[in-house]
């Protein structure tokens, strides 16, 4: 059986940590600011873990 591709899309977004965790930016970031407050913002800035419910289908794309 072939290797498993990597979804080149996924790659881009999403990286393990050293623990093996999937790690990921959140969304609602990139316009429409000016209504959202400082806090709000500030804290979209962090990344954030992927879900527990959604780590599975994660892995499969990261192929790892």
């Amino acid at each position: 059986m072939p290797k498993m591709k990597t979804n080149r899309g996924a790659a881009k977004r999403l990286r393990k940590t050293a623990s093996g965790k999937i790690r990921r930016m959140r969304a609602n970031k990139s316009h429409i600011l000016t209504k959202k407050s400082q806090k709000r913002k500030r804290r979209l800035r962090t990344a954030t873990l992927v879900s527990k419910a959604d780590e599975k289908r994660v892995r499969r794309l990261l192929a790892s």
